[in-house]
């Protein structure tokens, strides 16, 4: 009898093992990125070239990425098991989560500090408005203003939650029409333009657009910032296998002096940790923007 349970116990722990090799088991591992900017595949490519052949080399097999058009086919991506790594922004991340969650944040990039963003983990929501059109908020009442994607933190979840106790409005209520550009970029293109008359937008594409000589310090009134918001996060699906993300972190995570050029092509200073307890404060904060809706 002892014999049958030990053989029992030994044919129990094969088969476990034999699984979690054959969900280990893969050809190839894929990171999709939310499109914060209008760069096309190619573009990608190029930037994330460094950080691909890192965690190939790490992994033993090819890494590639993933086009997206926009935030929810990232999410969709995620959440299916259709990528192994996202790079979400905190909103997205909050929506895949409910949708899964064994979806768990590793590792988030450290931000350049620049005229719009103040170094470190954090950036803000930004409503910009040329200079010309207004100086205060008065003047923005009936306008026409740009927002970047449903899903968007910055660019849509961050303003209707926390700009609406500046006005005493709901945004519906204060701007005459509110558009969806689709990105951040895309919507600072909306108002140099003149299509429209103000947009919410991350205070790091604002400086992106300035660094490249896009806008000047004087093109935007910064009319709102937003309380403090934690930057964007690489996010395992919930069907990748613990060994693989234990690769897969230890790769980009230790020694980011080598990913200096893909760094660079992210305004970004490093790479850190990041967890689920960083993001509690928005989920509650969506919580409660979802029940008010």
């Amino acid at each position: 009898m002892r014999a049958l349970k030990f053989l029992s116990v030994f044919l129990l722990v094969s088969l476990l093992s034999t699984l979690a090799q054959a969900e280990c088991s893969r050809q190839s591992v894929s990171i999709a990125v939310i499109p914060r900017t209008k760069r096309t595949l190619e573009d990608l490519q190029r930037e994330y070239q460094p950080l691909l052949e890192r965690l190939s080399a790490a992994l033993g097999m090819p890494v590639e990425i993933i086009p997206a058009s926009s935030y929810e086919s990232v999410i969709d991506a995620i959440v299916s098991g259709g990528v192994d790594i996202a790079w979400l922004g905190p909103a997205s991340y909050v929506l895949a989560h409910q949708r899964d969650s064994r979806i768990e944040p590793f590792a988030s990039l450290t931000i350049n500090p620049g005229y719009f963003t103040p170094a470190g983990h954090h950036y803000q929501s930004l409503l910009l408005v040329r200079r010309e059109f207004a100086t205060d908020l008065k003047a923005l009442r009936g306008a026409r203003v740009a927002l970047s994607d449903p899903a968007s933190t910055s660019g849509n979840m961050v303003p209707n939650a926390e700009f609406p106790a500046q006005v005493g409005l709901p945004l519906s209520q204060f701007f005459s029409s509110l558009v969806y550009a689709g990105s951040h970029d895309k919507s600072m293109d909306a108002l140099l333009e003149h299509r429209v008359d103000a947009a919410f937008v991350s205070s790091v594409r604002a400086d992106a657009y300035l660094n490249d000589g896009r806008i000047n310090r004087e093109t935007f009134n910064v009319l709102w910032r937003s309380n403090a918001i934690y930057y964007d996060q690489f996010v395992f699906s919930g069907s990748l296998c613990p060994s693989l993300k234990e690769k897969i972190r230890s790769a980009m995570l230790n020694d980011p002096k080598g990913l200096s050029s893909f760094l660079a092509s992210q305004d970004a200073s490093g790479i850190v940790p990041a967890s689920q307890a960083e993001y509690a404060t928005l989920m509650l904060m969506m919580q409660t923007l979802t029940l008010k809706q």
